[in-house]
């Protein structure tokens, strides 16, 4: 019962953090594993996934109506993310996982230094006129990272907010929202393999799966109350706690 409490308490925590600029997973995966070291990893994952999936669908719920979205990019992003993250999964054993550790760390770095450079991205949102052009970027974006988080997975809420930035000229607190749509795409392509493999621990993963749920709506509601400002200082200061593990995990 001390074990559970504790995930409960991690899943909050990460569905606190998911909500608002992604990230979740740093929190609750670690806990999983370190809290259940005898449960193998694939059932930890598929636990995982389920918590999280909940914490995100209720976000996006909280989200819809409070900033808008414009679905016209995200659903396509959506749609080719849930397609590719099938592909990614299949191809994780093709790949060797210290491969792309030091790929994903530049990444991470070259976002946050032309985040934190860069004062007034993501501060204001400039809508822009919807063409073929930028629902194609839309289906590459979300196909890119459906792909990435079904083969490696850290940083896929944080790689989606500043593509959503960059490419769309979304502010930060729309391309979380945003975002949150297509990390449930990805999250439901994980369960259809997890869950008919028989890959989750539901006595552990539904109360996660609760307080994760919990933490959601209140990371939800404190990135809406705090505006841009708020969730771009979350969002750099994610991006640093990533430069850290993944630097940590290379050192080991």
């Amino acid at each position: 019962m001390l074990t559970l409490a504790m995930l409960c308490g991690f899943a909050f925590c990460a569905g606190l953090i998911d909500a608002a600029v992604g990230g979740g997973g740093l929190i609750q995966i670690p806990a999983l594993f370190n809290l259940l070291p005898g449960v193998p990893s694939a059932t930890l994952l598929g636990s995982n996934k389920l918590a999280s999936a909940c914490g995100t669908s209720l976000a996006a719920r909280t989200f819809i109506g409070r900033v808008r979205v414009p679905w016209s990019l995200v659903l396509p992003a959506a749609i080719s993310a849930f397609a590719m993250a099938f592909l990614g999964a299949a191809a994780v054993s093709s790949v060797p996982q210290t491969l792309m550790r030091p790929l994903v760390l530049v990444l991470i770095v070259v976002m946050a230094v032309y985040t934190f450079r860069k004062k007034d991205f993501g501060q204001l949102a400039r809508p822009r006129t919807v063409g073929t052009r930028e629902r194609v970027l839309s289906v590459l974006i979300g196909g890119g990272i459906g792909f990435y988080d079904g083969l490696f997975g850290p940083g896929t809420g944080s790689f989606l907010i500043f593509l959503f930035v960059r490419c769309f000229a979304f502010d930060f607190l729309q391309a979380s929202a945003a975002s949150k749509f297509v990390n449930l795409a990805t999250n439901i392509a994980a369960l259809s393999f997890f869950v008919p493999a028989g890959k989750v621990l539901y006595g552990v993963a539904l109360p996660m799966a609760a307080c994760n749920m919990l933490g959601a709506v209140a990371g939800s509601r404190l990135a809406m109350r705090h505006g841009t400002s708020f969730v771009r200082g979350l969002f750099l200061g994610l991006l640093l706690l990533l430069i850290v593990k993944l630097g940590y995990d290379m050192l080991k």
